[in-house]
């Protein structure tokens, strides 16, 4: 009787061309918010276009304690994204930080930010959106959202297929950072509460190193 020789082979699935999203609550949050919201809400009175002007300061460079905890909460949640990649060499990188204070109304276009490996927000104070006056079912009040960056990938999409979904929208709390590829088209939601919702947004820039050059 012959034998069956037939060879039964597994599939090779790859996630080709991912986008990789990181969410998390810092460690702290609940003594620090208070002292970088003072600081954050005295520099917006003190500044016209606060915001817009993020290249022409670094609030991460501030000199208080703080912000001394805030940067290397950043730079360890940035550490761990690039060890998430299978990026096993040693990074340098410097993060370029500022201010965000979003009151009734306030919103962000849609945007990305060029020139930059990584952007991210850390969320200081995000006011309860549940007694807004919401006009619109499409307003989402106090969120963002992502979306994917390739162009029509989700125009042949079936029911139960992870791409039919070209936005990603996340409802953050008080404490929560947020880090994302910075090529990543996003916009912020209207803040609709009465109370301002703060932030700190930041971009991290990677120092030139040969170990960069892919082989």
């Amino acid at each position: 009787m012959a034998k069956n020789n037939t060879i039964i082979t597994k599939p090779k699935f790859l996630d080709l061309w991912p986008t990789q999203f990181m969410e998390m609550s810092l460690p702290g949050h609940e003594t620090a918010n208070a002292v970088i919201a003072d600081i954050v809400l005295s520099n917006n009175a003190e500044q016209e276009n606060m915001t817009e002007n993020y290249v022409n300061q670094n609030i991460l460079n501030m000199d208080h304690p703080a912000m001394y905890w805030l940067k290397q909460c950043l730079d360890r949640a940035i550490y761990d994204y690039a060890q998430k990649c299978g990026i096993s060499y040693e990074l340098k990188w410097s993060i370029q930080g500022w201010g965000n204070v979003n009151m009734k109304g306030d919103y962000h276009n849609l945007h990305n930010h060029p020139h930059s490996w990584l952007s991210g927000t850390y969320y200081i104070n995000v006011p309860d959106q549940s007694d807004a006056e919401v006009f619109r079912s499409d307003l989402n009040p106090g969120s963002i959202s992502f979306f994917d960056p390739r162009p029509q990938a989700n125009m042949n999409s079936i029911k139960g297929d992870k791409q039919v979904d070209a936005e990603h929208r996340v409802l953050p709390k008080s404490g929560d950072l947020l880090l994302w590829p910075a090529f990543i088209h996003h916009l912020v939601h209207p803040n609709m509460s009465d109370f301002p919702r703060i932030s700190i947004s930041f971009n991290v820039i990677v120092k030139w190193d040969n170990n960069l050059i892919p082989d």
